[in-house]
């Protein structure tokens, strides 16, 4: 074994896992924690794992994440027992791995959080999507999350990260970039950075939509899984049907409308955030269609009529909150998203904000499907 093994193997060790430890090995591209899979066996079985490092840098509380997310799986697995007979599908949830000690994670010598959690069996995560059909699963399984979740005391969560999706936030700390002496140059030097400024500017009073809507009551928090991309949604390799939603550690009390917009923007957008080629960004609506039909079936036990009236204006938002993000952080030179170029995060935003351009364009055709699937 290399030093780097060796270390995760004692690492490993320190979670009540039977059996003898045959490898560990980093998977995933995942943006935040380090993530390994660790295989462990014995005479008649194979068990695997997944150990992970929590990112302190964007978690900066990480005995809080487990404290949610002990609370969110002790909850759903009562849960799926409960009703397990009766649902079409095996549906499933990650389960924590305690320490030898009875503890849910691991601090290691440099204070490094540590965790080990079961791992999704025979099922895949996909980075793009395979079609309308895939579409409508991962929308099941996320209108599924949503209701298994419907019923929890979201006072008892922790917000990992506060601020999170508050787009008008999102908003003052752009027009702060743009008073800066650096975030004004940046936007003088291109001319295509100021085209993004006027989209920007054209869509200031739409910002606050879904926090007004909150603040009259129209809205109510639940619990939202804060991350919903198509890469989060395990699709059953052998039935094809999605099976559970993974990457828990932003769950927190929010709108089900953010996941909603946010699972659309990333599904219906085949060309993917790191198209050079504008003209391909598209929003499609066969993809759309699908996923409001599995997620819209899914979700007749907790949606209200109010509920589904917001959904449209949150695809608009979020989609347009990622490109603005992406735009400050290009403006603030690039100190928060990774880039492999000066120019990333400028095309990421541009990238965008066609996606929404593309979806406002689509209203009508979106709120028709909408009310279809109602």
């Amino acid at each position: 074994m290399t030093q780097d093994s060796l270390e995760l193997s004692v690492l490993v060790h320190k979670f009540a896992i039977k059996g003898r430890l045959v490898t560990v090995f980093p998977v995933g591209g995942g943006n935040i924690n380090d993530t390994y899979i660790a295989i462990f066996r014995n005479t008649f079985e194979e068990q695997q794992v997944i150990l992970q490092r929590i990112n302190a840098n964007v978690f900066a509380n990480p005995r809080k994440i487990m404290e949610n997310l002990h609370y969110i799986t002790q909850h759903s697995h009562e849960k799926l027992e409960r009703e397990a007979d009766g649902a079409d599908r095996v549906w499933q949830m990650p389960k924590i791995i305690q320490t030898w000690e009875g503890e849910d994670f691991y601090t290691g010598i440099d204070g490094s959080c540590w965790r080990v959690i079961t791992k999704i069996p025979s099922a895949t995560a996909f980075d793009k999507p395979q079609g309308p059909e895939h579409a409508g699963e991962c929308g099941a399984a996320l209108a599924h999350f949503h209701s298994l979740l419907s019923d929890l005391d979201i006072s008892r969560l922790h917000d990992p990260l506060p601020g999170f999706h508050i787009t008008p936030g999102y908003l003052e700390k752009y027009d702060a970039t743009v008073d800066s002496e650096a975030g004004r140059r940046r936007l003088n030097a291109s001319m295509e950075a100021r085209r993004l400024a006027k989209i920007i500017d054209d869509r200031r009073d739409f910002v606050p939509v879904l926090q007004k809507a909150i603040a009259d009551g129209s809205l109510k928090k639940r619990v939202m899984h804060g991350d919903p991309k198509i890469n989060n949604i395990m699709i059953d390799d052998f039935t094809g049907k999605g099976t559970a939603m993974i990457d828990l550690d932003t769950v927190s009390p929010g709108l089900v409308q953010y996941d909603f917009g946010d699972a659309v923007r990333s599904i219906c957008n085949p060309a993917g955030e790191e198209e050079l080629n504008l003209n391909r960004v598209v929003f499609d609506m066969d993809l759309f269609e699908a996923f409001a039909r599995g997620y819209l079936a899914q979700a007749r036990d907790f949606l209200t009529e109010t509920d589904r009236h917001y959904l449209f204006p949150a695809v608009r938002l979020i989609t347009f909150e990622l490109g603005l993000r992406f735009f400050q952080d290009y403006l603030a030179g690039s100190v928060y998203f990774k880039t492999r170029s000066a120019e990333q995060n400028l095309n990421r935003a541009r990238v965008q904000f066609r996606l929404c351009e593309s979806i406002e364009s689509r209203e009508r055709m979106i709120r028709a499907v909408l009310e279809k699937h109602d």
